[in-house]
């Protein structure tokens, strides 16, 4: 994931967007047109709000963008629990925030610049499985409109998805949708089968 915004350099003519070459590519217009979710967030010593807000022009609409980009990534919910909501400060790295918090204002502060091209690194890892639920059924109509790349080790997270591509050991093992890896009976589908059983495990607990 690191290779589409050039955090590291691909060889040349490896990494294509819109068919043009990465590195051919102004790293601020790359940069510009790419929301980067990684699983470990960095949060500044500001507010919520400035956080979310990081990356965006000043305009009219600023705040605006910030409550929706809040709303669907489920920070929303936290934000009306905070002392003075959007205005709080989260402290150095966002220390107040537990880790499902952290990731939720990360998603935010790139939902909130609109990109062409959303990239989440492992970036709901840290939120139970029914707040993925609401995020991901939030973010349907904002992946419907530009080129999203999901990593994960969950299948609820990917099962959505055109294109999945499973890895196992750094190699690709298998590629397809949801369901014609599951009709496959590999290496995909028994880790579905694994995790829905541990779903149901724990609402048994």
């Amino acid at each position: 994931m690191g290779l589409i915004p050039r955090l590291f350099e691909a060889p040349p003519g490896t990494v294509l967007v819109d068919g043009h070459d990465v590195r051919d590519l102004p790293l601020a217009t790359l940069r510009g047109a790419v929301g980067y979710v990684p699983q470990e967030t960095f949060l500044f010593s500001e507010t919520v709000g400035e956080n979310v807000a990081f990356g965006l022009p000043p305009a009219d609409d600023r705040d605006e963008r910030v409550r929706w980009a809040a709303g669907v990534s489920q920070l929303s919910k936290d934000v009306a629990d905070f002392p003075k909501g959007l205005d709080t400060f989260v402290g150095e790295r966002g220390i107040t925030l537990s880790g499902g918090q952290k990731q939720r204002t990360a998603l935010a502060r790139a939902l909130a610049i609109d990109p062409p091209i959303l990239i989440l690194d492992d970036a709901l890892a840290s939120v139970d499985t029914q707040t993925e639920e609401d995020i991901l059924r939030g973010l349907r109509g904002v992946m419907a409109t530009r080129t999203t790349f999901l990593v994960s080790h969950r299948v609820s997270t990917v099962r959505d998805a055109d294109l999945i591509v499973v890895l196992k050991e750094g190699r690709i093992v298998e590629r397809g949708s949801h369901d014609e890896l599951i009709a496959r009976g590999g290496f995909y589908a028994d880790l579905h089968r694994r995790q829905l059983l541990e779903d149901e495990m724990e609402k048994t607990a």
